[in-house]
Formats: C-alpha cells, sequence, structure tokens
C-alpha cells in the first residue's frame, strides 16, 4: 500500500512512517520541515496521486503562543486539501489526528459530565486548537457521508516518549502536588509507539465509514487509584466505572475500549511498566 503521511517527520508522524515502512508500505512524506505547505492544495493532490491511503497530522499542536488565525488556517484548509486530494486521488481511507481536547474537559478546561469519560461523551472544545480539531472531525464526518471514503479520526491523549516516564516519575517524587496539574487530571497517556500503531491499524481494520475513537494506555498514570483520582480532582461528577474498576484499581479514566474493537488495537506499553523499567 502506498500512504501518504502529512507530518511525517514530527514526534508521531516520524514513528507511523517507521511503522509503516517496516510493514511493507510505501510512504509519501509530506512535511513542513520538508518545504511541504498544507496550505498549498496543488501540492497535497499532487502528493497524494497513487496513494491508496492517507494519515494526516500535519497541524500546529495547541501551544499557548500558537496563533489562532494559523492555528485555524492549517488545521481546517489543510483537512480541507487532504480531504479533496483523497477524493480525487481515489483513496479508500483517511485516518486523521484529532487530539482529546475536542471534547474540552481536559488541561483543566472543564470537568468532565461523568467518569470514565468515553467515546459517548459531548464535544464542547473551549480552545482555538479544541474547536479547530472538532470542526475539522465534522468535516470528515460530512466527506465521508457524501464520498464514501473512511475516516478514522484518533482521539490521543497526552503522547509520551520512553524517556518520558522515568521522567514523570522522578518529579512526582521530587514535588508531589505536580501530579495533580491540571494537565494531568485524567492520568491520561499513550505511549507514541502505540499511538501509531493504531493509526497504522485504520489503513486496514474492518470499514467503520466514519468514526472518532479515543485513545489511551490501559492504565492510568498516576500514584493514586483511578477512582481515588476522579473523586479528589472532580468529586462532583458521577462516576460510572463498574466492577472492572475493582479488579484493576489503576485503570484508565480514559475508555479505549471502541478504539481495541473497531481498529482491532491493544496498547503494548503501561505507565507501571514503563516507568519503572
Amino acid at each position: 500500500m502506498q500512504v501518504l503521511v502529512t507530518g511525517s517527520r514530527g514526534r508521531i508522524g516520524s514513528v507511523i512512517t517507521k511503522q509503516l515502512q517496516a510493514a511493507g508500505h510505501t510512504v509519501v512524506e509530506y512535511d513542513k520541515v520538508l518545504g511541504k505547505d498544507m496550505l498549498d492544495g496543488a501540492a497535497v493532490r499532487a502528493a497524494a496521486q497513487g496513494c491508496d491511503a492517507i494519515i494526516h497530522l500535519a497541524s500546529l499542536l495547541g501551544a499557548r503562543t500558537d496563533d489562532p488565525d494559523e492555528t485555524m488556517s492549517v488545521g481546517l484548509q489543510g483537512t480541507w486539501h487532504v480531504l479533496m486530494a483523497a477524493k480525487e486521488a481515489g483513496c479508500k481511507r483517511v485516518v486523521y489526528f484529532s487530539s482529546v481536547n475536542a471534547l474540552g474537559i481536559f488541561m483543566g478546561q472543564h470537568a468532565p459530565d461523568y467518569f470514565p469519560i468515553d467515546d459517548d461523551h459531548p464535544a464542547r472544545p473551549r480552545s482555538t486548537y479544541g474547536m479547530m480539531k472538532r470542526l475539522a472531525e465534522q468535516m470528515c464526518e460530512y466527506f465521508t457521508f457524501n464520498t464514501g471514503i473512511t475516516t478514522i479520526c484518533l482521539r490521543p491523549p497526552g503522547v509520551a516518549l520512553p524517556d518520558r516516564y522515568p521522567a514523570i516519575r522522578k518529579r512526582w517524587a521530587e514535588n508531589p502536588d505536580s501530579e495533580w496539574k491540571n494537565s494531568w487530571e485524567y492520568g491520561a497517556l499513550c505511549h507514541v509507539e502505540d499511538v501509531a500503531a493504531a493509526a497504522v491499524l485504520g489503513l486496514t481494520c474492518p470499514d467503520p465509514g466514519h468514526v472518532t475513537l479515543l485513545l489511551c494506555a490501559d492504565d492510568i498514570a498516576s500514584n493514586t487509584p483511578s477512582r481515588e483520582m476522579a473523586a479528589k480532582v472532580h468529586p462532583d461528577v458521577p462516576w460510572r466505572g463498574g466492577a472492572e474498576y475493582e479488579a484493576d484499581p489503576f485503570k484508565a479514566l480514559v475508555d479505549n475500549s471502541k478504539a481495541k474493537q473497531v481498529l482491532g488495537w491493544q496498547p503494548q506499553h503501561t505507565f507501571r511498566e514503563t516507568a519503572t523499567a
């Protein structure tokens, strides 16, 4: 299979590229460090010619210093160019990298409606970045409705390289209160290799039409059991977890079961194993 990967030199895109090549696929790279521009629709369409699928990561990353206009133009116009390129090239699938920020309940923005957080949770994005990701998801949905081309939107949380895990443990040991900062309120984390694997599986899994999928490791990135953490951070949020949280007190607060079902995906890295390796 020949696959166009936008953002191919980034933290996730570079790992996806390696996994695709290891699986015998041909990768067409498209990245700003290669002089490629997501706002150049003709260039995106040219890159997609001969490709069977597209994995689209190129985007601003939601930093506080990002320009809101640029966030929207690259994120939305760039995604439109990808979708139009997929249609013109006859691609069968587009895997789009969205974010948990499309929900509007991460990074201290707002409390969730309930725990554990699942794929049915309402999306009410509150940041420019989150709004951009949610609007791009909807663009993918309508694109699939009108063309029949599959769009799989992945919603990863914090994506971690291997060296981040022991660094987290070290920071917590030095300052235990740092575990409760906003970006860690749900203990959501996913190893970069597992995130990349989900995207690669999206190219060949049974056709789901259009779908949005939360990604997360199976366990919580926390020294505190999941239900206790949820109660400490958001004591008024209803708890819907079942016996599985009795069997595994550190089970993730972000439900990844739909991604497992749709993609045939199984994250291989847990916080407990990786942080102490």
